[in-house]
């Protein structure tokens, strides 16, 4: 752990520790705001998808003043993100309602009124790669303090995910509750499907009558210096097939980081209702795309190393309908098998597995829970 790494991280704790509680200090005198609602983030600059659907919801309401809050952290100066948390705080003091969708240190920052409602929407459902407080990268052991900190509901896909999401972000009994991810609504709206495909193939028109094989792989090492795995691998594959037509979607934190040239400037949520098949490594895109009930590809040519970097929750190579793969040559075999063997209902039961309440029906559940429907 270098030394700026640590700096970074002291400068972190002062902020959550100080001087976020002590402007929450400031302008929670008073009585909440009952109209209030925030819908906040710290990693766009603009409403993030897994939002959309709630928002979109929420905003059907009568008689709710509603805040959109949304500053990148990491592509602002100091200066514009002081004065920016500072008005977040003034009125998220005051907030009857904030949602956030991934973590989000404002609002783990200070001892919370109990009238101000926290939903952790997350970003994502299934259980693959582990994650916040079970790994050993996600939160630093020098970090103090929880980053998940004062949440009243945190949305998960199924079952399944309740335990593991108590452990890794640190949840206590009751806050974790299997209703459903919001943003996988969208996926059940067929004018919202056929929009997309309707862009893609106007876009790309050379990909009409060919199988559409999306890549999605995520990201080793950390956001500052994203490393990509398998490329070489996947270019040299796509060679070889010629029927198929090849979309590689890099994870956002490849921006500007020189593979812009690479990666398809459609949002990767508007790219699976196109696709024919899926390849990806780690990402939990994978539960997304089992909306559709389409084959996928797990290529993970590092698969030995991140297992033991990072480990995952499930058994990698035998827990999922498809086929791993580490080589080219495994590639190449996957993908034809995937593409033409694989029984829709490995994929069904995949799906009610990991996306148990991801029906259509998600934002609805979540909205009567706490009480806004």
């Amino acid at each position: 752990m270098n030394l700026g790494f640590k700096i970074k991280q002291l400068i972190k704790m002062t902020v959550q520790h100080i001087f976020l509680p002590f402007l929450y200090f400031l302008f929670s005198r008073g009585k909440i705001n009952e109209n209030s609602v925030i819908f906040a983030d710290a990693h766009h600059s603009k409403i993030p998808f897994s939002m959309e659907q709630m928002r979109k919801c929420v905003g059907e309401i009568n008689g709710l003043e509603i805040h959109d809050m949304y500053f990148d952290f990491q592509k602002n100066g100091t200066k514009s993100l002081i004065l920016w948390l500072v008005k977040f705080m003034k009125v998220f003091a005051k907030a009857k309602y904030i949602f956030i969708c991934d973590n989000f240190l404002p609002v783990s920052s200070c001892h919370k009124r109990p009238e101000t409602t926290v939903v952790q929407l997350w970003h994502s459902g299934g259980l693959l790669k582990k994650a916040g407080y079970d790994t050993d990268d996600s939160v630093p052991d020098m970090y103090k303090g929880n980053v998940f900190k004062n949440y009243d509901l945190l949305t998960v896909s199924a079952p399944c995910c309740v335990k593991v999401f108590e452990s890794s972000c640190k949840q206590p009994d009751g806050v974790v509750k299997a209703l459903g991810i919001s943003r996988s609504d969208t996926y059940f709206d067929e004018d919202y499907n056929k929009e997309c495909r309707e862009e893609f193939f106007r876009i790309y028109p050379e990909a009409s009558g060919k199988k559409i094989v999306l890549w999605t792989p995520t990201f080793r090492g950390n956001a500052a210096n994203p490393v990509l795995v398998g490329e070489d691998e996947i270019d040299s594959a796509f060679k070889n097939m010629p029927d198929c037509f090849l979309v590689k979607k890099l994870h956002p934190h490849f921006e500007n980081k020189n593979h812009n040239k690479i990666s398809c400037s459609i949002p990767s949520e508007r790219l699976l209702p196109v696709a024919d098949l899926l390849i990806t490594d780690y990402s939990s895109i994978v539960f997304d795309y089992l909306v559709y009930k389409k084959p996928f590809v797990l290529f993970a040519p590092d698969l030995d190393e991140y297992e033991k970097s990072h480990g995952f929750y499930l058994p990698y190579e035998t827990s999922y309908p498809t086929t791993v793969a580490k080589t080219e040559q495994d590639l190449l075999k996957a993908v034809k098998y995937e593409l033409t063997n694989r029984d829709v209902k490995d994929l069904e039961d995949c799906y009610n597995y990991h996306m148990t309440y991801c029906d259509g029906q998600a934002t609805e559940r979540i909205l009567k829970q706490i009480g806004l429907k």
